[in-house]
């Protein structure tokens, strides 16, 4: 059984779906503290030719809160707004009609809590990439939350029953192969090989969000994208 455990990002890039695509089941990681300036609420797309920042408005939002305890903030006028952004950044795109119908039904959910919005547009971007992965949040899982870092990670791999835990790279030098080797699991990171694609006739903007991806890509190219790395 392999697992992965992220936070919830808003439509990231392509390294994120890697590592979904990569287990039996991806655990939504929503039960830890809220990070500012993070990737939770905002991401990159392309606007003019440049990396553009798209994000969600949030209500309250704080460090000192989890994930799922944050509520989105309800204003219609902002996200036809964002959605417009995107329609116009997008809209001579090869593959916008199929892929702008997808952003606009994730956006136009009505669901005001981050955690579950965020797990919806995961399921959504799944769907649409053909994913099979099991999508869980760590919320719903019974563990022992006053477990914090590593061991609650460790903790989850055992309530799953996982063989192998794959973490994204950013996370090498936070946990130690050999503590997760004494629970039976195989620690493996997840290393993004680097590719490119046409934007346009601009030149290349890397990691940006997955809608960039989806918008220029066709199925069977992101196929081979999901599938262009390394585990180490």
């Amino acid at each position: 059984m392999k697992i992965a455990i992220m936070q919830p990002y808003f439509f990231p890039y392509i390294g994120y779906w890697q590592l979904i695509n990569a287990v039996d089941r991806f655990v939504i990681y929503d039960d830890v503290n809220y990070i500012n300036r993070g990737w939770i609420n905002r991401n990159n797309i392309l606007v003019n030719g440049k990396a553009n920042y798209i994000n969600i408005k949030m209500y309250k939002a704080s460090q000192n809160k989890l994930i799922n305890e944050i509520s989105i903030f309800e204003d219609k006028v902002y996200i036809e707004k964002l959605l417009k952004t995107i329609k116009n950044s997008y809209k001579k795109a090869p593959y916008f009609e199929e892929v702008f119908s997808k952003i606009e039904e994730t956006m136009n959910k009505d669901e005001i809590n981050l955690s579950r919005f965020l797990t919806y547009s995961i399921k959504q971007v799944c769907d649409f990439l053909k994913i099979n992965a099991q999508v869980l949040l760590s919320s719903e899982i019974k563990k022992d939350n006053n477990l914090r870092g590593q061991a609650k990670i460790i903790e989850i791999c055992k309530k799953l029953n996982a063989t192998k835990y794959i973490n994204a790279i950013g996370g090498i030098e936070l946990y130690s192969r050999e503590d997760f080797q004494r629970e039976g699991i195989e620690l493996k990171f997840l290393k993004t090989n680097p590719f490119t694609y046409k934007q346009y006739e601009n030149e290349f903007v890397p990691n940006l969000s997955i809608i960039d991806v989806m918008m220029f890509n066709s199925h069977s190219d992101i196929k081979k994208m999901l599938d262009n790395y390394e585990l180490l």
